[in-house]
């Protein structure tokens, strides 16, 4: 009884969640991409995201990704979303970018490969894995640590950083041939290096 409340209330927060999503299917620990039914982007500033391109040609048409894109190609980290593999990028805003402050390149680096993911996780699979994990669960990122996800109400997820702060996904399952972007309100920031507590 007690588990089939917890799958009925993954499939309605998951239709909230993306629009008509549908029901939640199981998930593969490297999800594949969505080939059997019609792809529906959300536009991003008014861009058109398409499904076709890969994720660094669609979040390079985006208005508001200008310092994620600049930044991902300075440091060398956009080579890391190769076409052939499939990865999930939590892109943060020029606001967003704003507010946390400029880093030195190493730490720009650090701080660009944690926003990336490897595997294909769309809202669905996120809720699934938040709901099969009680409530929380991690998400381990390029830069090798983790990211937090949970739930912040019934339809809002809530990324956590190592540092304790918090980001709303703003735009959910922005689909790419080689994997998905959902834009996030917050920089996220891996925990202090050895050599940021030695400097201090």
């Amino acid at each position: 009884m007690k588990r089939a409340a917890i799958a009925g209330f993954a499939a309605g927060a998951a239709m909230m969640i993306g629009g008509a999503l549908g029901a939640v299917s199981d998930i593969d620990p490297k999800p594949a991409p969505d080939t059997d039914v019609e792809v529906m982007n959300p536009m991003i500033a008014g861009q058109a995201m398409l499904p076709d391109r890969a994720i660094m040609e669609n979040i390079s048409a985006s208005p508001m990704h200008t310092t994620f894109v600049n930044d991902l190609k300075d440091t060398g980290v956009a080579a890391t979303l190769k076409p052939g593999g499939q990865y999930t990028v939590f892109a943060p805003t020029n606001a967003a970018f704003a507010a946390a402050g400029r880093q030195s390149k190493a730490g720009l680096a650090r701080r660009m490969r944690y926003m990336i993911v490897p595997g294909r996780y769309d809202s669905r699979a996120l809720l699934r894995m938040i709901t099969e994990e009680g409530g929380s669960m991690r998400l381990r990122t390029v830069e090798g640590s983790d990211v937090t996800a949970r739930m912040n109400g019934p339809t809002n997820i809530v990324l956590m950083d190592e540092r304790g702060h918090t980001a709303d996904i703003t735009i959910y399952d922005v689909r790419d041939k080689n994997g998905i972007i959902h834009v996030v309100d917050r920089v996220l920031e891996p925990g202090v290096s050895t050599r940021e507590v030695a400097s201090n």
